[in-house]
């Protein structure tokens, strides 16, 4: 499931911003589907433009019945009636999306028999100080056992000692979620830390979930401002 909304308050339209010829969330819906991981693959949108979009290029959309105020709110709306175990979500900024990432996201439930873990999701080192200050990256922390502690866009952790060799990891928006653990999100209250962050895994943490976090090397380009659009052009390349 791939969510998106037209507007966005750092970068309105950005995901029908042409990318080497297509829109940013046709990229985005195509390569998911190119990974050839997934039963189905569809966009979850109250765009009429992005539904269209997607439609008339061959591919799969569904239409939010309401307003939803984050991803997985959209996401639960869309699966409550279908019949899955497992549901990921790729942003729709995310035009180099890509199999082993993915791939290995999917590999922790496999091996997870007891079933303690309710999410999962990416994470890539980052070592450029500039991007480990930018609020606009989220960074998250985790336990020895990489599930995750917390996400912030603040640094975390705060380098009061920086000869420790510490390592800093951006959060990528990639979720899979037992479909039970998505239901639960849309009855729970946000709370504080997630309202003051506006980083909507944490309340999955705040209500006792555990989210593991598996690391990958790829990065590519989250489309948040003009600036990364320009960014994914020259990747592109």
């Amino acid at each position: 499931m791939i969510p998106a909304r037209y507007s966005a308050s750092r970068f309105p339209g950005k995901l029908m911003q042409n990318l080497a010829g297509k829109s940013v969330i046709l990229r985005t819906y195509e390569a998911t589907v190119a990974t050839n991981l997934f039963s189905d693959v569809y966009v979850v949108t109250d765009s009429e433009i992005i539904y269209d979009e997607i439609v008339n290029h061959g591919g799969k959309a569904i239409m939010s019945l309401k307003e939803h105020e984050s991803g997985s709110d959209r996401i639960a709306e869309a699966v409550a009636n279908v019949d899955c175990d497992i549901v990921v979500n790729v942003q729709g900024d995310e035009p180099f999306t890509e199999r082993e990432s993915l791939a290995k996201v999917l590999e922790v439930f496999k091996d997870d028999k007891a079933k303690e873990i309710d999410l999962a999701s990416l994470m890539v080192e980052i070592k450029d100080w500039e991007e480990i200050s930018n609020p606009n990256a989220v960074k998250v922390i985790v336990d020895q056992e990489n599930f995750a502690l917390y996400f912030s866009r603040s640094p975390i952790p705060y380098p009061r000692d920086k000869a420790v060799g510490v390592r800093y990891f951006k959060h990528k928006g990639i979720y899979a979620f037992r479909k039970q653990a998505l239901l639960d999100f849309t009855v729970l209250p946000m709370k504080f830390l997630e309202a003051s962050e506006k980083i909507e895994c944490i309340r999955y943490l705040e209500y006792g979930k555990r989210i593991k976090m598996v690391e990958t090397s790829i990065e590519g380009v989250e489309i948040d401002t003009p600036e990364d659009l320009e960014k994914a052009k020259r990747l592109w390349k």
